[in-house]
């Protein structure tokens, strides 16, 4: 498993060849999704989420303002007043404390960014 990096100098990512990876995993198998911080900055942090068609996160907060780029499926998400469809290609911005589910229509990989300020 690759280790988060901290981008000084830059970075880049080959993200088909992360999520094929991640798709062979054994929590991705047992669990129908799974996650790998790509990532981690004190004041930022991308995170990779592969998930089964029909997967679903159960609800919860975004702990800061966040994300979600659809890379590739389309995944749902319910927020307390609306229903969002994120197919491939879209981008959804979450604010910080806001619950919501997510769930996989088909197979899916989403890129997840957190960002917050800085001690």
């Amino acid at each position: 498993m690759t280790q988060p990096i901290h981008p000084v100098g830059g970075a880049t990512f080959d993200l088909a060849a992360v999520e094929r990876e991640m798709r062979r995993e054994d929590a991705y198998q047992r669990e129908g999704h799974t996650a790998r911080t790509l990532v981690r900055e004190p004041d930022l942090r991308i995170v990779l989420i592969v998930m089964k068609a029909g997967a679903r996160m159960a609800e919860h907060r975004a702990s800061e303002t966040v994300s979600v780029h659809a890379l590739s499926g389309h995944v749902r998400l319910r927020l307390p007043d609306k229903t969002v469809e994120l197919p491939f290609g879209r981008l959804l911005v979450l604010e910080k404390g806001l619950r919501h589910d997510v769930e996989a229509i088909e197979e899916s990989a989403f890129l997840l960014t957190l960002g917050w300020k800085s001690p």
